[in-house]
């Protein structure tokens, strides 16, 4: 497949930018949740709890993108904090859903508090045009990415 230069002149800044803004909203928001004790990876996995809750943990590594054994460590460490518990599925008796605890709560909001005004502070000045327009193409990258992954893992 032969590649236009033009699109290479695009694509390469664009997917440089993406990258880079990526790693970088992923960074400010570390160091927000430091005061909260909570790695990266930590508050991923709670945040996605909270919008997700009832999940089995393979579903969880799978929608966070990362090996089930590291997720299980992460589980560990969140359960013996009194954030999480696992219990039995009521679907497949193999598996374990995660749930927050009541303890996690609080913390589930107060993170919320933290990305509302770090959202607000790293998109001021950004039109909602230009929000619109970037959501719609991020969301169609990530459509893409999804139907590749899905094609190379069948």
């Amino acid at each position: 497949m032969q590649t236009d230069p033009d699109e290479t002149a695009l694509h390469e800044p664009f997917a440089r930018s993406m990258a880079a803004a990526s790693r970088m909203w992923r960074r400010h928001l570390d160091l927000r949740f430091r005061d909260l004790d909570l790695s990266q990876a930590r508050w991923g996995v709670l945040f996605e709890l909270s919008r997700n809750e009832n999940v089995t943990q393979v579903e969880l590594a799978r929608t966070l993108g990362i090996e089930a054994a590291t997720l299980v460590r992460l589980l560990d460490g969140l359960e013996g904090a009194g954030l999480i518990q696992r219990r039995p599925s009521t679907e497949d008796r193999r598996a374990k859903t995660l749930h927050l605890t009541e303890a996690a709560c609080p913390l589930i909001v107060r993170m919320e508090e933290i990305s509302v005004a770090s959202r607000a502070e790293i998109l001021e000045g950004i039109s909602e045009q230009d929000l619109r327009v970037a959501t719609k193409v991020l969301s169609r990258i990530a459509a893409s990415l999804e139907k590749l992954s899905h094609g190379q893992n069948g």
